[in-house]
């Protein structure tokens, strides 16, 4: 990994709340990298370099609203204009990237990508979703389409009332740039919009949660608007060690950035507003149709709110935290446990008529971005279908989509998370 420190922490250390910011950071570089590394193809429409590459608009407007990155920055976006039958159509996709916690683990984070465009990459590729060739993205390829980048760390929901004014420097207005970039895109053509869809990975998936319907409210009436949630579907679960690891972690979150402002009022009027962040609680409430893509075995998830390396000082599930291949039959059993817990919080989904799913076996985070699990000849499937087909089969109606894998845990074929490389495909375990 980019970071030997990240390395050291994630097999043998114990999670503090510096650490959380710093894995943050990690994972984002680890994407970028791995995007590089797989986007390489040709595109087949004008106007495009060899990997897509797509340029970086700051928000200058958003400096009269306070729509500012944790360290004061202008926020930032990326997009590319549609073409033909998708002209009046749009695709929005929200970067992930953790969350900031404390005002410790919020100033590590302003001096990276992740709180500040200052260090964003002012040209980004394009793939899986995003993509502008058909046949890596054969249902959106000639939408606009539009990735949001990420610098406030609580999924563009803090607030600026929860400010400290005491030397701290931290700009907490997620919430104030989603408006920003709202209304930028509205004058760009959203507003026209005849269909779109609101998409996320991790960290940006929760945000597509927490903003589907005020995304809905925003464009015309008669226009078709759904929601797409990437490995945004993080569990109240307890740990290993019977902690609520990430209970606790999103509390410090919703409490430091006065996230509460941003959630639906009917969760928070009945239970603590830390709950309410969590996705079981806000599917209850979001009237737009929505789509999960997570999978069963999420190795953040797993990492983090399943197995934390706080809450194993003995080491017992430091290897299987980094590939399933090493697990054993009792991890393998309780990993199954925590599918089912996904399953169980996804009932309501699965029994709506407007909802869709893809939730598979394997040991993966965020596939929607990427073309080698978006859609490719070596793409997970469920029954014969990729996400891309799913969730096309979906938006479009052609047919009901909800797709469950089996219960055994997929394995990569032969490229594993440890080398820090993407999965090919998936094999029974």
């Amino acid at each position: 990994m980019a970071n030997p420190r990240l390395r050291a922490l994630t097999r043998w250390g114990k999670w503090a709340k510096k650490d959380w910011a710093i894995a943050a950071v990690g994972f984002t570089i680890i994407l970028f990298a791995l995007t590089l590394l797989f986007d390489s193809r040709n595109p087949t429409t004008p106007d495009l370099s060899a990997h897509d590459l797509v340029p970086l608009t700051l928000l200058h407007r958003a400096k009269a609203t306070g729509a500012l990155c944790l360290d004061g920055s202008l926020p930032g976006y990326h997009f590319q204009k549609g073409f033909g039958s998708g002209s009046n159509n749009w695709l929005l996709h929200i970067e992930g990237g953790g969350w900031c916690n404390s005002i410790e683990t919020c100033n590590i984070r302003k001096r990276t990508a992740l709180g500040s465009s200052n260090y964003m990459d002012r040209l980004v590729p394009f793939a899986g979703i995003l993509s502008r060739q058909p046949s890596q993205n054969p249902d959106f390829y000639n939408w606009n389409i539009v990735k949001i980048r990420y610098c406030d760390g609580a999924s563009l929901a803090g607030h600026p009332e929860s400010e400290f004014k005491n030397g701290t420097k931290l700009f907490f207005r997620g919430q104030l740039i989603w408006e920003a970039i709202m209304s930028e895109l509205l004058s760009l053509g959203l507003s026209k919009a005849k269909q779109a869809l609101l998409s996320g990975c991790s960290a940006g998936g929760l945000a597509t949660l927490i903003h589907c319907d005020d995304f809905r409210d925003h464009l015309p009436k008669d226009a078709i608007v759904k929601c797409l949630a990437d490995a945004g579907f993080f569990l109240d679960e307890l740990d290993v060690l019977g902690n609520r690891t990430m209970s606790a972690f999103y509390h410090d979150v919703v409490q430091l950035q006065g996230v509460a402002k941003s959630l639906h009022k009917k969760c928070v009027s009945r239970m603590e507003p830390s709950k309410c962040i969590f996705p079981q609680e806000i599917i209850e409430n979001v009237r737009t149709p929505l789509f999960i893509v997570n999978p069963a075995y999420d190795f953040w998830q797993i990492q983090h709110i399943l197995a934390p390396a706080g809450s194993d000082p003995h080491g017992y599930w430091r290897r299987c935290r980094l590939t399933i291949k090493e697990c054993d039959s009792t991890q393998i059993g309780t990993l199954q446990g925590f599918r089912s817990s996904l399953l169980k919080a996804l009932s309501k989904l699965e029994k709506d008529k407007e909802g869709g799913m893809f939730i598979n076996s394997c040991f993966v985070h965020c596939q929607t971005w990427m073309a080698e699990t978006w859609h490719s000849p070596n793409s997970p499937r469920i029954n014969d279908k990729t996400i891309a087909e799913s969730v096309g089969d979906w938006y479009f109606g052609r047919k009901p989509s909800k797709e469950i894998d089996c219960l055994t845990p997929a394995i990569p074929l032969a490229i594993t998370w440890t080398s820090h490389e993407v999965y090919e495909t998936c094999l029974e375990y």
